[in-house]
């Protein structure tokens, strides 16, 4: 099953048989006599192709959970018994760094002397199996696609509309959604003029306010926010300092422009190691404290 599997998940028998440490030859051979045991073909494959049957598909989706389900009972047993330890690879953009990151990883190697973080941050598209990462931590508006990566979910924030006291006191506090049009906003880009805002017993509202300044950058927002130069909608994580000090108040508490989810992906063999995993534990529970009370 698990020569089988690798087969699949490797797009062949070569690739396969580099990942598990064996000849081609070996991996084709235990594919040949699981097909046997089972009476069916799996594989439809030539020198070119490697296609697998209708039973191979339901096979692979059926043993590649058995296998992650057997790998996880016994790193269950042994983790109990292991310091977490070796070298965790995490990959984030900038932003999820600076804000989300930064804060925590410092106490995660102290309480984990033999644990080693590297964390390697871009904004490009990682791929995070063929480059090895044990972990990367996504911020994204829509689901994130399913992929064949493990996704846990840590954090959901909601986006919140702020705006400075002086602000406030020269131009008025907004009574109503419709009342931003008259406002000064805070945009992202050029073409994403419109707030579209979520309230009380499911209401929603699509406003645009009058264009102050735009960036494609949350912090920007922020300190133009904090200059008193309009009205921005921002993550609640990132202004929570400042609404505390009161620098920024929020603008229509009770409505919101969407949430923001903080999701962690993990390759499925990568994520039972007892050094991942409680990497995994210990910032699920960091940042699910992080959620400010808004």
């Amino acid at each position: 099953m698990r020569f089988f599997v690798a087969a699949v998940d490797r797009g062949g028998f070569a690739a396969a048989g580099r990942l598990l440490g064996v000849p081609k030859s070996t991996v084709s051979k235990r594919v040949a006599e699981l097909e046997r045991a089972l009476g069916a073909r799996l594989i439809h494959r030539t020198s070119r192709n490697f296609v697998l049957t209708e039973s191979g598909r339901d096979f692979h989706e059926r043993a590649a959970a058995a296998l992650i389900e057997a790998e996880a009972a016994e790193t269950a047993v042994r983790s109990r018994q292991a310091e977490p330890s070796g070298t965790v690879r995490m990959t984030s953009s900038v932003p999820v760094a600076q804000q989300l990151l930064a804060p925590h990883l410092p106490r995660l190697a102290v309480q984990h002397p033999r644990l080693r973080l590297q964390l390697d941050v871009s904004d490009r598209f990682v791929d995070i199996v063929q480059e090895g990462y044990d972990i990367a931590v996504r911020c994204h508006f829509a689901p994130l696609p399913d992929s064949g990566l493990i996704q846990r979910q840590v954090m959901v924030e909601p986006v919140v509309l702020v705006a400075s006291p002086g602000y406030l006191q020269r131009h008025g506090a907004p009574a109503a959604p419709a009342d931003l049009a008259g406002h000064d906003g805070l945009l992202t880009a050029a073409d994403n003029t419109i707030w579209r805002l979520s309230g009380p017993d499911g209401g929603e509202a699509a406003v645009g306010p009058r264009a102050r300044m735009m960036a494609n950058e949350s912090t920007a927002l922020l300190a133009a926010a904090d200059a008193g130069l309009g009205i921005a909608c921002l993550p609640s994580l990132l202004c929570a300092d400042a609404l505390r000090a009161g620098r920024l108040v929020r603008v229509l508490p009770a409505w919101h422009a969407g949430t923001i989810s903080t999701t962690l992906l993990l390759p499925h063999r990568r994520g039972l190691l007892p050094g991942v995993r409680a990497t995994v534990e210990f910032l699920a529970g960091c940042l699910a404290a992080d959620i400010p009370a808004v």
